[in-house]
């Protein structure tokens, strides 16, 4: 009725829409209230945190971090408010994988058995390769991830998926973890894992090998929901015309958002304790 107010009068639009002219005034004159209100200032922040993710979050992501931050609004009142500001995340696809599992080399276990939390930081390590495409070729990328806070605490890329890579983004986690304690570091069984050299490695830097059981994709889910995010993130939104531009990319988004928000998460953590 406010837009047609110039075209039509007041009471004849207050007739046809069966409302009074009475109720239709005092609407006009009257204040927000609490609940409409506190929908704009969500409303602002759901903005400004989806804006910092690039536009990727969706509704339930953005609901956690606003629970980080002491907001107490449900997952579902997120969702609506995103839909009133037309914004979404981006989808996960959903794809299926077979591969042939490795041998697990004897004596090792699976010692994490799917519990994915971690009472200390550099208790508990899980680690894995993916691979990004480009136009000069795939792009192999190692990551070790910390299960206590979630970050990743070493990385390699290389064109070449051997133990190689595999090993020196083990040892970049070893440069940042403060004492000699010993780590759990759970992998997959793929033959860069099951190698001898590697396997040696571990031993020699008092690192405790674990490995997933047959066929179970879910024993190593904290790194496959990363490589998940990076892809749906980022990687999938950019064409990359050689391995030096994936590297930069990926590099910007594992040390420059990733971390930056896990860290952030782990500052409100102990804030709350």
């Amino acid at each position: 009725m406010d837009r047609c107010r110039d075209d039509y009068p007041v009471r004849l639009m207050c007739r046809c829409l069966r409302v009074s002219p009475s109720g239709y005034y005092e609407c006009r004159g009257r204040r927000p209230g609490i609940r409409s209100q506190e929908n704009e200032r969500l409303s602002e922040r759901i903005q400004a945190l989806h804006g910092q993710s690039d536009g990727v979050m969706g509704s339930p992501r953005i609901w956690k971090d606003l629970r980080y931050e002491g907001e107490t609004c449900g997952r579902h009142r997120v969702a609506r408010l995103m839909r009133l500001l037309n914004l979404r995340g981006i989808p996960q696809k959903r794809r299926i994988r077979r591969a042939l599992p490795g041998q697990r080399p004897q004596g090792i276990q699976n010692h994490l058995d799917r519990d994915f939390t971690a009472a200390a930081p550099n208790t508990k390590w899980a680690t894995d390769i993916t691979y990004v495409r480009t136009q000069e070729g795939w792009l192999y990328l190692c990551v070790v991830i910390d299960l206590y806070s979630g970050s990743v605490v070493g990385w390699s890329m290389s064109a070449n998926q051997d133990r190689h890579m595999v090993i020196q983004a083990v040892l970049m986690a070893l440069w940042q973890k403060p004492t000699q304690d010993a780590v759990i570091l759970h992998s997959d069984r793929g033959c860069q894992f099951t190698s001898c050299e590697y396997q040696r490695f571990l031993t020699g830097h008092n690192l405790v090998c674990s490995m997933s059981a047959v066929g179970s994709c879910a024993d190593n889910a904290a790194v496959d929901g990363f490589f998940g995010f990076l892809k749906r993130e980022r990687v999938y939104r950019r064409q990359y015309q050689n391995r030096a531009e994936a590297r930069t990319d990926i590099f910007d988004y594992i040390e420059r958002f990733h971390n930056l928000r896990m860290k952030r998460k782990m500052q409100v953590r102990k804030a709350m304790t």
